[in-house]
Parts: structure tokens; C-alpha cells; sequence
């Protein structure tokens, strides 16, 4: 029995609603996290891919490596593992729609290499890979899983192994009287919204958070990288889409649920381009255990 259960129904409950709808608004890559714009012309889906190769690329991947995609969403990343850097993938999600279209997308793909999609949550796994990416998916394992989530990443990796970490991250109270950020109600009361009807169950951890939990658990961190200025045209060109498929995602969907990702999508640029909110990778290397 594992220390903490797996948040099936919680993230079901979140990623479940419709492919088709999240298609309308993230586009072929189904990538839903921070896109890496490396041109003022780079677009959405260019963006989506890059941000995948800038994780990937930053874990000296070799060919004929397995590598452990947690939170593997609807396969973006595992398909550019595939084709760029010719790895055996194992993606593990809890949702069985993601599962699904995952598994359907990456059959596409022509490989010698054995590609897995698994409806597993991480507190389930306990097999040894040779590299680890997680994308987005930190913010919903909560405060009080990360020193496990961090063992389980340290226990499956051989001595040189590493993890890319990819989350958002959130500023204390400290940090924004520091930067001169003012911390409203109508913040307080859009926040609330986002962790209870887009991301119901989810937790921002801070910068000092992550590093630490990873500390004490074994790695090194080689490297914080901040790319959270990329969100701002992410959520841009999200909802662009979004609203250029406006009846087809109620159809999809219902007008309240098209309202509701309206919301968010538009609301969030504020955050994300004011500083309250952030994006980093995380490079994480296996140290010596003391």
C-alpha cells in the first residue's frame, strides 16, 4: 500500500471533459503547460514543441534509454522523446481519456522503441528508468506528497540518473511586498476560482519549496530555469483559439464550461506577466546519499 493514494477521481474530474475540447484551444500538440517561444513569430504549436525539447534536451538523453514521463497529459512530450531523441517511453496518467488519446496518437509514430501509457499515478511505481520528466503535473501532487514524490524519482533512477522538473510557481507574501505587488481581493477571489473549478485540488509550491523537497530527498539541482515570461503569449494564443472555436467548444461542451475556461485562460495572463506567478525547470541530479 503506497503512503499516499493516487488522485484518480480529482484529476479525472479535471481532464476527462472532452478531448475535443481541449483540442479546439491547445492544438495537434494537446501540450497544456508554458510553451517556450524562441521567435516573436513562433507559434502555438512551434511553442509547444520547443518547451518539450528544451526539457528533454536538458537530460542527456541516449538513445535506447527508458524514460518516465509522470503526468504524461495526452503524450506531447513521450511523441517528441520518440522522434527527436529515440528513447523507450513509459507515460503514466490518471485520466483515462488522456490515456486513450495518448496511446491512439503514438501508435502514429514509427519506432523501434517500446512505448507505454500507463493509467498509474507515480505513488504506484516502483520500476527503474533511466531518465524522468514531469511537465505540469507538480502542481497537482499537493505540499504534503512532494518529499515522497521526490524518494520515488530518487529510488527509480540509477546513480546517474536525472529528472527534469517543470512547474509553475508561486511568490510568498514576503516576495511580493518585496517586488511592490499588491495582493487584492479580486486576486484572492480569482486564485480561489482557478483552484476550485479549473484545477480543483491543486497547490502552487514556491521556488524554495521545490528545491528543498528535492534536497532533502537526494538531488542536486544543476539548474533553475525560469520561463514563466512565456506564459503570458501561452494563455494569449490559448484563448485566442479558444474564442475563435467558440461554438464548436459549447457544442463540445456547454456555454458554462466555455465561460469558465474563458475566465481562466484570460485572467491568468495578469499573473503570469506581473510576476505573480512563475514558470521554472527544474534540473534535478542524483547525489550520494549521506
Amino acid at each position: 500500500m503506497p503512503e499516499f493514494e493516487p488522485k484518480y477521481a480529482e484529476l479525472q474530474s479535471i481532464y476527462d471533459i472532452s478531448n475535443e475540447f481541449f483540442e479546439l484551444f491547445l492544438g495537434p500538440t494537446m501540450g497544456y503547460t508554458c510553451g517556450f517561444y524562441e521567435q516573436p513569430d513562433t507559434t502555438r504549436d512551434a511553442a509547444q514543441n520547443a518547451k518539450f525539447d528544451l526539457a528533454l534536451g536538458k537530460l542527456g538523453l541516449q538513445p535506447g534509454m527508458t524514460l518516465l514521463d509522470i503526468g504524461c497529459g495526452w503524450g506531447g512530450g513521450m511523441r517528441r522523446a520518440l522522434e527527436v531523441f529515440d528513447v523507450n517511453v513509459v507515460g503514466l496518467t490518471l485520466s483515462e481519456r488522456q490515456r486513450e488519446y495518448a496511446t491512439a496518437k503514438l501508435a502514429d509514430v514509427p519506432t523501434r522503441r517500446t512505448v507505454q501509457v500507463r493509467l498509474q499515478g507515480w505513488e504506484e511505481f516502483d520500476e527503474p528508468v533511466d531518465r524522468i520528466v514531469c511537465i505540469g503535473a507538480f502542481e497537482h501532487f499537493g505540499h504534503n506528497r512532494y518529499r515522497a514524490f521526490f524518494d520515488m524519482a530518487y529510488r527509480v533512477l540509477p546513480a546517474d540518473g536525472a529528472m527534469l522538473l517543470h512547474t509553475i510557481t508561486a511568490i510568498t507574501q514576503d516576495d511580493a511586498q518585496r517586488l511592490g505587488l499588491p495582493l487584492t481581493m479580486s486576486m484572492a477571489r480569482f486564485n480561489r476560482f482557478v483552484m476550485t473549478e479549473v484545477f480543483p485540488g491543486g497547490q502552487l509550491p514556491t521556488m524554495a519549496m521545490v528545491a528543498d523537497r528535492a534536497i532533502e530527498a537526494g538531488f542536486i539541482v544543476t539548474r533553475a530555469h525560469e520561463i514563466g515570461t512565456n506564459y503570458v503569449r501561452t494563455l494569449q494564443d490559448w484563448a485566442a483559439a479558444l474564442a475563435t472555436n467558440k461554438d464548436r467548444a459549447i457544442a463540445a461542451q456547454s456555454q458554462e464550461v466555455y465561460d469558465r475556461y474563458d475566465k481562466y485562460l484570460n485572467g491568468c495572463v495578469k499573473l503570469f506577466r506581473d510576476g505573480y506567478a512563475s514558470v521554472h525547470q527544474y534540473t534535478l541530479e542524483k547525489a550520494r546519499r549521506r
